[in-house]
């Protein structure tokens, strides 16, 4: 019957469908009631190393409860309460009795609460850069792969000087990258609260130690260390600044905005048949059309990258609006907004792994496109071609113009193939050069440097960054469709 009954109700797709076990678990009930006994053990054991009048027993009877949470318990506590943090006191008091009196002692809810926000944003990062990692990872070795094969370069989705498939990818990389070093400064910028009192300023506990400052800054240090951090922040108010929040999303919602371009132009590759996703072998594209291979994956990375980027308005307005020391309207908002932004975030990286470890890449759909516009991007090196057998530039250059006319009424017309090239042979007074077409006309003489600066850059700035993910490199996604 529970079973059933969780049908009943609304689940978040995040979790239910969608984002990995490790991330789920982050911000999960359990992780942050845990971490909350952990920072009670961490404030019990500073305190009593500081001289405060605490037992071996009583620490060891909260590390003996650390994990055992009475959930039911907490929740009917709350019913009555009306406090989440004094419920899980209560809670974790009844199971460790000895220790009850001094859980929690001269702390405020914020304690527990933000350090543990601080914990799970850290966490998050670190589930996060890893899987970035691996996305730079396959699709740097696919730009090395295509990084010397033409392809149609496109502006405003028009035709254009050509570039090659590798040097491509290279922009789709570059992006990247930058996501990379965003979220990682992010991660790296990241203090702790620390313990400091109902309004930062530490007056509970200097009134614990009598006055003494130099424990109260000594008791602060230690539970930032045990927490794994190396600096808390100076100041406060009763949390940590709302603005750290802005810092950690705008680094994602970033990431979003990159993974939806990436995305688009995959799916605008796919339509061209040039690119295509990974397709499995008993996939449907469509229920009514069975030669469909729609990029479903890239359609999904650009539904939850808006998503994403549209998440950031929520800390950017909670900061704005925190009045003095602190007010509670952030809460609720952040319940949602930071959880849901690493989730998607997580979603993101996954699906886009899947996708950068199976890109299909067509190379003779390729080169019929290029086929069909290279003549006319040609043109230039015909003339030129010409000129130096002898011919007048500006008696070529209207031979070229009116062919090139007569050729593009075929195309857009009549819906023909683009025959310019077939027209300047066929031309008496471009006998001089016929010999020389092939090479005029050859789609690795139009890529300029792209094989050079795919090199380079992956060489400088590429393999470099993904130096500290090795270790993690060989993980591979299993996809939920």
């Amino acid at each position: 019957m529970e079973a059933a009954d969780e049908f009943m109700k609304y689940r978040s797709p995040l979790v239910s469908r969608y984002a990995s076990k490790e991330m789920a678990y982050n911000f999960s009930d359990r992780k942050k009631f845990t971490t909350w006994r952990k920072l009670w053990i961490y404030l019990a054991k500073a305190e009593k190393t500081l001289g405060l009048p605490i037992t071996d027993a009583q620490v060891l009877e909260m590390e003996g409860h650390a994990e055992d949470i009475d959930f039911a318990m907490a929740a009917e506590e709350e019913r009555k309460l009306r406090h989440d943090v004094m419920a899980h006191v209560h809670t974790f008091a009844h199971c460790c009795p000895t220790a009850a009196p001094i859980i929690h002692l001269g702390a405020t809810s914020c304690y527990v609460g933000d350090n543990t926000d601080l914990i799970m944003l850290r966490d998050g990062f670190d589930i996060l850069l890893p899987k970035l990692a691996r996305v730079i990872d396959r699709l740097t070795n696919f730009a090395e792969k295509y990084a010397d094969l033409p392809t149609l370069g496109f502006t405003h989705y028009q035709p254009a000087q050509l570039t090659t498939v590798g040097k491509r990818a290279c922009l789709w990389l570059q992006d990247l990258a930058m996501d990379m070093r965003n979220l990682q400064r992010g991660r790296d910028d990241l203090r702790f609260r620390g313990v400091k009192g109902t309004t930062g300023t530490q007056a509970s506990f200097l009134q614990l130690f009598q006055g003494d400052h130099d424990k109260v800054e000594e008791l602060d240090r230690m539970v930032t260390e045990m927490a794994g951090f190396k600096k808390a922040y100076l100041v406060t108010g009763q949390t940590y600044s709302r603005k750290v929040d802005v810092d950690c999303l705008s680094s994602l919602a970033s990431l979003g905005a990159t993974v939806h371009k990436i995305c688009t132009d995959i799916r605008l590759l796919a339509n061209l048949k040039e690119i295509e996703e990974p397709f499995e072998k008993e996939q449907i594209g469509s229920s009514a059309m069975p030669y469909k291979r729609n990029p479903m994956r890239a359609e999904r990375c650009c539904s939850l990258a808006r998503h994403l980027m549209a998440l950031m308005a929520d800390p950017l307005q909670t900061a704005s609006v925190q009045w003095l020391e602190r007010t509670l309207d952030d809460s609720a908002n952040r319940r949602i907004s930071l959880p849901e932004s690493f989730l998607t975030a997580d979603i993101i990286l996954s699906t886009l792994q899947n996708i950068t470890e199976g890109l299909v890449v067509y190379p003779k759909v390729i080169e019929r496109h290029i086929r069909h516009e290279l003549p006319f991007m040609a043109t230039e090196n015909i003339i030129m071609a010409m000129v130096k057998a002898g011919g007048n530039r500006q008696d070529c250059h209207e031979k070229i113009r009116v062919l090139s006319q007569e050729a593009a009424a075929v195309v857009k017309q009549e819906g023909g193939d683009n025959d310019l090239l077939a027209r300047v042979q066929q031309d008496p007074y471009f006998a001089p050069i016929l010999g020389q077409l092939d090479a005029v006309l050859d789609p690795k003489t139009f890529i300029g440097r792209a094989p050079q600066q795919v090199a380079r850059f992956v060489s400088e700035e590429v393999r470099p960054l993904l130096e500290p993910y090795k270790a993690k490199m060989d993980v591979k996604i299993e996809l939920e469709l």
